[in-house]
């Protein structure tokens, strides 16, 4: 499949995927995310190794688009308004500082 990521066109291949990120350690998830055979990647970083290219010249929507085409199952960030819907701020912050802790 032709896909063009940081303005460069690639012909890539949904085995050519796997064998490229074959042996490669994932790095902590912390955004968008893309899952490759059992382990999770980040974007960012399956774009840097299918590319060759510096992480800075494209984006992870990008290779989000291109992966989803190939087949794989992609994951974006998570919606924070879905955590804390109904709940006031002050609820939240509360939420989110935990219960005390009896002394």
């Amino acid at each position: 499949m032709r896909c063009v990521i940081a303005r460069f066109p690639f012909d890539l291949t949904r085995s050519g995927v796997l064998d490229s990120m074959k042996g490669i350690k994932p790095e902590p998830v912390t955004g968008e995310s893309v899952i490759i055979g059992r382990r999770t990647y980040p974007a960012k970083q399956v774009g840097q190794v299918i590319t060759r290219q510096d992480r800075r010249d494209f984006s992870a929507g990008e290779v989000l688009r291109a992966m989803t085409r190939l087949g794989f199952t992609c994951r974006g960030l998570p919606d924070a308004d879905a955590t804390a819907h109904g709940l006031t701020p002050v609820q939240q912050a509360s939420a989110l500082l935990g219960t005390p802790v009896a002394v």
